[in-house]
């Protein structure tokens, strides 16, 4: 048995920062639609060379390049315009440069489990926690190959991070290696045209607080009118005072309805996108505003009515009631969710199965604990060679979209989210917890157990579950005892002596002296849960 890794506390997950809602563009005429393609072309252009200006400026950018950018862009567009885009610009330059460090870190972790594969003689079988050797001559000479491959493209990738350089598309840079397949994308030049124009269209614009109705650029009034400011070159086309031209469609945000209007109200800052969706023949905008971070409730305050562990998969969410004591109560849940087919479908699906999991758990006033999951690091092609199977799973695991969603709508009912290191949760579960809540009526899965490791972790619980002491010790003469010792018993993650006939607590001197010592594991009291740590930036947060 290897040395166990220190686990990190269950924490609260903050609540998110901000909101968005949209709305369809009813009603829109030909002059309207015309009007929007051209200062969004407009824009566009605009948009391209400052996001080439940005590039060009690399980490050495400063406030006052800033301030040139904006200027060179006033006189084509208006200042909030021009705000607008330069700070788009440099959003997008710091995201290029997230991705580049991902892709980083992606390519050594390549090529270190190549080359210690290769290190390794050829069909040597790996471990749980290591792989092996290649499975013949042939695949360790193809992966010499593919290890001075990686190596290159690493040794590029570091060479551009030292110098600043990103690598940016305006409209994706799939619709871009789109073009050069029209066929098998079934469609035509003047077909990819249209989707790409559309995908670079630049309609976008900051708000600020203290303006008429929260955006000077992009105005919606509370009664739905919509109007914009015109960049100065297309000022000819205002059918309004100031430069403005009103729309002829009325927005009415559904969602969040009520907040949105208190805010354009009472002139708070509101952001708004326009774009246009070409498979559909439609128009849309989006609002969206931060919000004060939700205050998080105290840990002791979430585990006070228990805790509804919930364990994540491919296709499914697994959930069960735990009491506060850590004991499971009624039957395994199961909220089924289909990811094939659209992003559409794939993300109605997983909001579906989120709205059934968070009734659920407001109808019984539980928290709910999940894990603090990140398959970045299990997703590499190199890990897990030829299991392309498990590596499409992984990879088909919706983790980043379910937390998001899952941490949004929780906030919007009042629930709390509990996040708990991953670690060992499936296999603990299924040695401690598959059996004994197994019946003759109910069959529990390796996933149900999973689910009840992670809400016992989350009440501060240990996953081991207490069993019961010999016959001899059950009498009211003895007292009832169990073989696990007290939370506040020194010594009491001490491994259990294996010894032969039936189980008592009086072992002989000598016995068990060479078992290993399980402080590195999960349970309360032991010290690994005491130590100091450090935690991340909460994926969940996202």
């Amino acid at each position: 048995m290897g040395e166990l890794r220190e686990l990190a506390a269950p924490f609260v997950a903050p609540g998110p920062s901000g909101v968005a809602v949209r709305d369809r563009l009813k009603g829109l005429t030909a002059a309207d639609e015309e009007v929007l393609r051209l200062v969004g072309d407009h824009l566009s252009m605009l948009a391209s060379q400052d996001l080439k200006a940005r590039c060009a400026a690399g980490p050495d950018h400063d406030s006052d390049r800033w301030a040139e950018r904006k200027r060179a862009l006033t006189g084509e567009s208006s200042s909030r315009w021009a705000g607008s885009i330069t700070k788009a610009s440099h959003d997008q330059w710091a995201l290029a440069r997230r991705g580049q460090h991902a892709h980083i870190q992606s390519l050594e972790a390549g090529v270190r489990t190549i080359a210690h594969r290769l290190s390794l003689p050829v069909g040597e079988k790996g471990g749980k926690r290591a792989p092996g050797g290649y499975r013949s001559r042939r695949e360790w000479f193809a992966k010499t190959r593919r290890l001075h491959v990686l190596a290159d493209r690493l040794e590029a990738a570091r060479a551009d991070r030292e110098a600043g350089a990103v690598h940016v598309v305006r409209g994706g840079k799939r619709l871009l290696n789109t073009r050069h397949h029209l066929d098998a994308a079934q469609l035509t030049e003047d077909q990819w045209r249209t989707r790409w124009q559309a995908a670079r269209r630049f309609l976008q614009a900051d708000g600020e607080s203290g303006k008429r109705f929260g955006n000077e650029t992009i105005r919606i009034t509370p009664d739905g009118e919509v109007s914009l400011k015109l960049p100065a070159p297309l000022a000819y086309l205002a059918n309004a005072p100031h430069g403005r031209y009103v729309l002829t469609s009325r927005v009415v945000f559904t969602h969040r309805g009520e907040q949105w209007r208190d805010r354009v109200t009472a002139n708070r800052a509101v952001a708004y996108r326009i774009h246009e969706d070409v498979l559909r023949g439609r128009w849309y905008v989006t609002a969206s505003w931060t919000i004060p971070p939700v205050k998080t409730v105290p840990l002791a305050t979430a585990r006070a009515n228990g805790m509804a562990g919930v364990d994540t998969n491919a296709d499914h969410l697994a959930a069960w009631r735990l009491d506060a004591h850590g004991n499971p109560v009624g039957g395994p849940l199961r909220f089924g969710y289909d990811l094939t087919g659209t992003a559409a479908h794939r993300d109605a699906q997983v909001r579906h199965a989120l709205i059934r999991l968070l009734h659920w758990a407001r109808r019984h006033h539980l928290a709910i604990a999940v894990e603090d999951l990140d398959f970045q690091a299990e997703k590499t092609r190199e890990k897990h060679g030829r299991n392309k199977r498990f590596r499409k799973l992984v990879s088909g695991m919706p983790v980043s979209r379910l937390r998001a969603r899952l941490v949004s709508m929780a906030a919007g009912l009042g629930i709390t989210i509990v996040a708990v290191d991953p670690a060992y949760t499936s296999k603990w579960g299924a040695r401690y917890w598959q059996k004994p809540l197994t019946t003759p009526t109910r069959r529990t899965t390796r996933h149900d157990a999973a689910a009840v490791a992670i809400g016992r972790r989350a009440l501060g619980h240990p996953v081991r579950r207490r069993t019961a002491p010999p016959p001899a010790h059950r009498s009211d003469e003895q007292g009832h005892r169990t073989v696990q010792a007290e939370p506040v018993t020194p010594g009491r993650e001490g491994p259990r002596p294996r010894i032969p006939g039936p189980r008592t607590r009086s072992v002989r001197a000598g016995r068990g002296a060479n078992a290993r010592n399980q402080d590195a594991q999960h349970r309360s009291g032991r010290p690994a849960e005491h130590e100091s740590w450090q935690q991340d930036s909460l994926p969940l947060s996202l």
